[in-house]
């Protein structure tokens, strides 16, 4: 239910009022008809809402103050890694020779650019243990699925077409099975074990000669890293496959470990979770991709490449499994990641990965007496505690995290992963204070009262929000999604 306590814009109309200034036209006039077939062309003006531009604007600014991003509050969203975005970043991505350089510009003309998306690919080769890199998918799932299609190519190059099926933990982003989907191939399930980590007697039950590779984060969904990685790895080596680097966790492990030492032949990186790229809102991403030596000739085309001391794309490649993106990857948050990365250095991304695990871990300790705590052992960069304790006072998980709208914090994922009952999966990231942290659990710890003395408080949430309580059913079957005039 909408708290109306800003007219909607449509409503604001005032017949006349002009909102923008355009110049006069210096070109021949053409009819229409000549450009758009007539099938295309509207009978009426549109019903678009007449204001000045300083009503749009304030309209605007007055709904972006009602929007929840990282630079207004924190934002624990579990498995996103919403960590601050620093604003040298931002700086260094509108430079002139950046912002302004057309993505067709001769490769004469785009060194320079060229030259920081070559380093940013080696930077990204040593921080990951991989051979070689391609910076051309644009996310994380479009980065599980080039390099899904690479492993089918290697595959059948070597005449291995029997190998369809693809293993996926208990535990997985929902992309993982996804991304093995649209691939084409069929996903195989291996269950968790009693410490939140991959059943290695289950993986020797699933594996075999159809196996075509393993998908896996490190650490995992659960926030525990897999300590029988190397096992796994020698376990889908031995049959033939080849192993996934999911690598939306690699902020726990930063200038710490790397996939390619945990014996990963395949890892996909997301610049706009763990390089500080901008995310919220579905976008923009940029999801690299890093490939041991026997999979490098099936990278995406073109490779950038350097070549007597000059930056170029290769397009000789004749086993690629071919462009998967226009142009070459997303530039702006590519610059951004390799600001992040040259601001930081290696000593700088290795206090990444111990600030992030030591405030996860200081959350999960001081929640642990007023959640149920799943998996009572250290994590890493993120933890999943249950509200199965407050389910039985009839407050659900969804409760507490609409009871947070009102604290100011974005709930953290919930409900996720799957294979724990009422889950709450939390992740503070670095760079938030100890003072933050502290707000945050001890707002956690009242709605834990609240659910215990006045549970309807939480039932009811939210209170203070622009959005109230909505109707979930009916919200996801039958949403509203454009302005209808009340007549």
């Amino acid at each position: 239910m909408l708290k109306q306590d800003q007219p909607l814009i449509f409503e604001l109309t005032k017949e006349g009022r002009v909102g923008y200034s355009l110049p006069e036209l210096d070109i021949p006039e053409v009819e229409l008809s000549e450009l758009i077939p007539s099938d295309y062309i509207r009978d009426t003006e549109p019903e678009l809402p007449e204001l000045s531009e300083l009503d749009i604007m304030r309209h605007y600014t007055a709904l972006s103050k009602k929007n929840h991003g990282i630079d207004s509050g924190f934002y624990p969203l579990g498995s996103c890694t919403m960590k601050y975005n620093p604003k040298i970043n931002e700086n260094v991505a509108r430079y002139n020779g950046f912002a302004h350089l057309h993505p067709l510009q001769e490769e004469e003309g785009a060194q320079g650019a060229l030259e920081l998306l070559f380093d940013l690919q080696e930077h990204l080769k040593e921080i990951t243990g991989m051979d070689e890199v391609t910076l051309q998918p644009a996310a994380g799932a479009h980065g599980e699925w080039t390099g899904l299609m690479m492993i089918r190519a290697y595959h059948e190059a070597n005449g291995d077409t029997k190998r369809t099926k693809v293993i996926v933990p208990d535990s997985a982003h929902g992309t993982n099975p996804a991304s093995a989907t649209v691939a084409g191939f069929e996903t195989i399930t291996v269950k968790s074990d009693e410490n939140g980590l991959v059943d290695l007697d289950d993986l020797k039950r699933v594996v075999g000669d159809d196996t075509a590779a393993l998908m896996l984060t490190n650490p995992n969904t659960l926030g525990l890293f897999e300590e029988n990685i190397l096992e796994m790895a020698e376990i889908i080596h031995s049959a033939g496959g080849k192993l996934y680097y999911d690598g939306a966790n690699l902020n726990a492990v930063l200038s710490k470990a790397r996939p390619g030492d945990m014996g990963f032949d395949v890892v996909h990186l997301n610049l706009h979770k763990t390089f500080t790229g901008p995310h919220g809102g579905g976008g923009p991403g940029s999801g690299p991709v890093g490939v041991k030596a026997d999979l490098i000739q099936y990278l995406p085309k073109p490779l950038l490449v350097k070549k007597d001391d000059k930056y170029t794309f290769d397009y000789d490649r004749p086993q690629s499994i071919g462009r998967v993106k226009p142009y070459y990857g997303n530039f702006g948050i590519n610059v951004r990641a390799y600001t992040y990365i040259r601001s930081m250095g290696p000593d700088g991304l290795k206090a990444v990965t111990e600030n992030a695990v030591i405030n996860a871990n200081y959350m999960m300790r001081r929640l642990a007496p007023h959640f149920d705590l799943p998996y009572d052992r250290h994590c890493k960069h993120e933890f999943v505690i249950s509200g199965k304790r407050q389910k039985k006072l009839g407050v659900r998980t969804l409760d507490i995290a609409k009871r947070l709208l009102d604290f100011g914090y974005h709930p953290p994922t919930i409900y996720f992963p799957l294979n724990v009952e009422e889950c709450m999966m939390i992740e503070p990231t670095e760079t938030e204070s100890k003072e933050t942290l502290d707000a945050f659990i001890d707002a956690m710890i009242q709605i834990a009262k609240e659910a215990e003395e006045t549970p309807e408080v939480v039932q009811e949430a939210p209170h203070t929000t622009i959005v109230s309580r909505m109707d979930e059913t009916t919200a996801a079957r039958k949403p509203i999604l454009s302005y209808k005039k009340e007549i």
